[in-house]
């Protein structure tokens, strides 16, 4: 069943509407398409309340010339543990790197481990995804199941029901 479209105002700075015209004139639609993206990823980003089964995607650029960064960096991964699944490093021109781990565990969990490499000196640009995972995700199954994990195929027993994700916090109105 198809949503009805409800029309209203917005009201924003004259500077930051001619930015969001341009992007909306770069991404070919319209006005409304945009807000709309904007409004469910906000939307998603606000639904991961703390302490849920959650993946994320951690970006990092970084001036690899940063005495002693690398390091740094790789120790905090390591440190990590099984919550770091993934990286892809980039070198993106003489003096930065980018950086993306893919991690799984606690949303809050994750949110501290990314505020604190994107605090690390050195670290110039970041950000950090976080999407709610279900049960299912974290091999919390009721009933038996194969499926492959790094090139091997292995099967999953039955486990405990998990307990129910807690409800997240209600947004407050924007004003």
């Amino acid at each position: 069943m198809k949503d009805n479209l409800v029309r209203f105002g917005v009201a924003m700075e004259a500077h930051l509407l001619e930015a969001l015209d341009a992007l909306v004139e770069e991404r070919g639609g319209t006005r409304s398409e945009l807000l709309r993206d904007l409004a469910r990823a906000e939307v998603t980003r606000s639904r991961v309340a703390d302490g849920v089964p959650s993946v994320a995607a951690l970006t990092i650029v970084y001036d690899h010339h940063v005495r002693d960064l690398t390091e740094r960096l790789t120790e905090f991964q390591h440190g990590l543990g099984e919550k770091v699944r993934a990286t892809m490093h980039v070198h993106l021109d003489h003096d930065n790197c980018l950086e993306v781990i893919v991690m799984h565990g606690q949303s809050d969990e994750l949110r501290r481990a990314a505020d604190k490499l994107l605090a690390t000196r050195g670290v110039t640009h970041g950000g950090i995804e976080i999407i709610a995972t279900s049960a299912e995700h974290e091999h919390e199954h009721e009933h038996e199941h194969e499926h492959e994990h790094g090139g091997h195929r292995h099967t999953h027993k039955a486990a405990p029901a998990a307990k129910p994700a807690p409800k997240p916090k209600a947004a407050r109105p924007k004003r």
